[in-house]
């Protein structure tokens, strides 16, 4: 087998001083008659099949990894012998609204720049292999390099792992695949049970985890650090570009929206509050929650069917939801020829089939009054009157009835609900929020749990205002401290 290399065209990069040819790694080619006999040479010793990976452009003076075959072609100076990828040469110089630093230009520095920086960045690399960096003019201490290899992917310190191991940039500890054949020693994962008051919800989408496989960070056990993904979300793609929502700019994968309080907002598309993973641009404060990222462009439904319903972006419409009898004034699908309606959050996060403790039979979705039903409709969670021509739950066996929003897929039987709120939508609001996690305040000595308030919180400490049910609280478990979640957001946190 031959093995040559085809010279392109020219290309002027800020980072050599002379033009890089484009070449090609090509194979079965006949050799060109103006190759040197070094080209010859170095062609031959590329005929062993087993070495035919190791056919390369040298390193990348860039990201320094090997250029091999697979990456099909690569620039070159052939009289300094200086090789870049080609993603690595067609990287910007200037990297505008940057998801981690938004606020600055940042520019493509070589690692030279940062040499005297000891001790605070890439230490897991060995000495002179520092890929470039991303780096903020405006920052003399070096903080703000951003830690990224300039191929793409995500940075992966300290030392590789197997297959079924990942460090992702989402979180500071190891993730452990956990599937049916995981040894991991005296350490258990229960799945997602409402029926057993066990809650497990994906710090991603914020939905359960009922099936394996499933990320779960190693320190679970050691440090109950309780951080897990479904396996889908931990492989997210880092942009989406062209998203219709905001076709003006990139949005970047966010694993935390750093500008919100606990990293809170509201979604744009189901205009719900989050705390899981986000698509966002910075600049714009635009955010979108990963499941309605990927949400489709027409859609079939049991509410409607024999029709295809297709996606709608907010307008002046003056229409109803189908299903919660709520104007559609947000991202919603339509059936031109019926002029049917429905929000996106009616259509996508209400499940067909549930189980909830309030009945040991499951609960279906109902679109409609059921047939033959003898006396008034009553929600067995809240106890307040429903209207069966909203969408809800029942179950036919007992002939049981809940509204949707009253029974959210999560582990608490007793979860607090606000009146005034199910009447309004369809869906649970604070579905795609993870309670339960912990922070620290100035002024207090113990740590305050976020939670959803309940009946009987009292006020708050800090205004002195009521802590209505059903709202977003930080609680103090070992006393009677509670906090609203925005006056928690203005005081300074240890």
């Amino acid at each position: 087998m031959e093995n040559s290399i085809v010279a392109k065209d020219e290309f002027k990069h800020f980072s050599h001083d002379h033009s890089l040819c484009l070449v090609y790694l090509q194979q079965q080619n006949p050799k060109n008659e103006n190759d040197s006999d070094e080209d010859e040479d170095r062609d031959e010793e590329a005929e062993d099949a087993f070495v035919e990976e190791n056919l390369h452009g040298g390193d990348c003076n860039m990201c320094k990894e090997h250029i091999l075959s697979f990456d099909v072609c690569y620039y070159y100076c052939k009289p300094c012998d200086y090789s870049l990828h080609k993603f690595c040469a067609e990287l910007p110089e200037i990297f505008q609204n940057h998801p981690l630093h938004p606020q600055h230009e940042l520019s493509l520095v070589e690692s030279d720049y940062y040499s005297n920086i000891s001790g605070k960045i890439h230490k897991n690399f060995k000495d002179n292999e520092h890929p470039n960096l991303l780096h903020c003019p405006f920052d003399n201490e070096g903080d703000n390099l951003l830690k990224r290899h300039m191929s793409g992917k995500i940075e992966l310190t300290g030392k590789q792992h197997d297959a079924d191991t990942l460090n992702h940039s989402c979180h500071h500890h190891p993730l452990i695949l956990f599937n049916k054949q995981t040894s991991d020693g005296e350490k258990t994962v229960s799945l997602h049970n409402p029926m057993k008051k066990i809650q497990q919800l994906c710090d991603g989408c914020v939905k359960p985890i009922t099936t394996v496989p499933f990320y779960v960070c190693n320190r679970q056990a050691d440090e109950q650090c309780c951080f897990i993904l479904h396996e889908w979300c931990a492989k997210l793609p880092l942009k989406l570009q062209d998203y219709t929502g905001h076709p003006e700019h990139t949005l970047f994968l966010l694993p935390k929206v750093p500008s919100k309080f606990f990293s809170v907002f509201t979604c744009a598309i189901c205009d719900l509050p989050s705390n899981g993973f986000a698509y966002g641009c910075m600049m714009c404060e635009f955010y979108v929650d990963i499941n309605c990222a990927f949400i489709p462009e027409e859609i079939i439904h049991d509410a409607h069917p024999g029709h295809l319903l297709y996606k709608i972006c907010p307008s002046n419409l003056v229409e109803l939801c189908n299903a919660c009898f709520t104007y559609i004034d947000r991202w919603g699908f339509r059936c031109p020829s019926c002029d049917f309606y429905i929000h996106v959050g009616c259509a996508l996060l209400l499940y067909r089939v549930i189980k909830h403790k309030c009945d040991k039979h499951p609960l279906s979705l109902r679109y409609e009054p059921m047939e033959n039903h003898i006396s008034d409709y009553f929600c067995e969670i809240c106890e307040d009157k429903l209207n069966p021509w909203k969408w809800f739950y029942h179950c036919t066996t007992c002939r049981q009835s809940t509204h949707t929003a009253c029974v959210p897929l999560i582990a608490q039987y007793e979860q607090a609900t606000d009146p005034m709120k199910i009447f309004m939508t369809c869906v649970y609001q604070f579905l795609n929020v993870k309670f339960g996690e912990t922070l620290k305040i100035k002024g207090h000595p113990h740590r305050l749990t976020f939670v959803q308030g309940i009946p009987n919180d009292g006020t708050c400490f800090e205004c002195g205002d009521p802590l209505f049910e059903g709202n977003m609280i930080f609680k103090c478990l070992e006393c009677e401290f509670r906090l609203h979640y925005e006056c928690a957001s203005s005081l300074t946190v240890d």
